[in-house]
C-alpha cells in the first residue's frame, strides 16, 4: 500500500473520531496535533530506544503536566502508518480500526491515563 493513501485514511479516521468524542475530550484533543510517519525513524529506534514496530507514540507533556512548565515541548500524537498497515496484514478495515485504537490510546496518555487505565478501557 502506498503511504499517501494510508495517510489519507488515517487522517480521515482521526477527524471522524474527534467528531464523536465528548465535548470536553474533543476540546482537549483539538490541542494535540497528530503527526504521521511510515515508522519510527532510525534516531527514534537507535537513540531513544523505541521498538521499530511501534504503532503510535505520545510525546510532550500530558495535559495536567503542561501547567507550570516554562517552555514545554508541544504535545503530539505520532502514528506509524506502515507499522499499523503491517499489523493489519493489509486489511483496510483492520487498518482503520487500529488507527482509531492507537489514536485513542495515545490521546489517553495526553489526558493523563496510565497503561492500567488503558487496559480497563480496552485501549491497550
Amino acid at each position: 500500500m502506498k503511504y499517501p493513501r494510508l495517510e489519507q485514511w488515517a487522517e480521515s479516521e482521526v477527524r471522524a473520531l474527534k467528531r464523536r468524542l465528548g465535548p470536553e475530550v474533543a476540546r482537549h484533543a483539538e490541542g494535540v496535533p497528530v503527526v504521521c510517519f511510515p515508522a519510527p525513524t532510525r534516531e527514534m529506534v537507535e537513540e531513544e530506544g523505541l521498538e521499530p514496530d511501534l504503532l503510535g507514540l505520545f510525546v510532550g507533556p500530558a495535559l495536567d503536566e503542561a501547567e507550570g512548565l516554562d517552555d514545554p515541548l508541544p504535545p503530539e500524537i505520532l502514528l506509524f502508518l506502515e507499522n499499523i498497515w503491517d499489523y493489519a496484514e493489509g486489511d483496510s478495515e483492520v487498518f482503520r480500526e487500529e488507527v482509531r485504537r492507537t489514536y485513542l490510546h495515545e490521546l489517553g496518555h495526553y489526558l493523563g491515563l496510565e497503561e492500567g487505565d488503558m487496559e480497563e478501557r480496552d485501549l491497550d
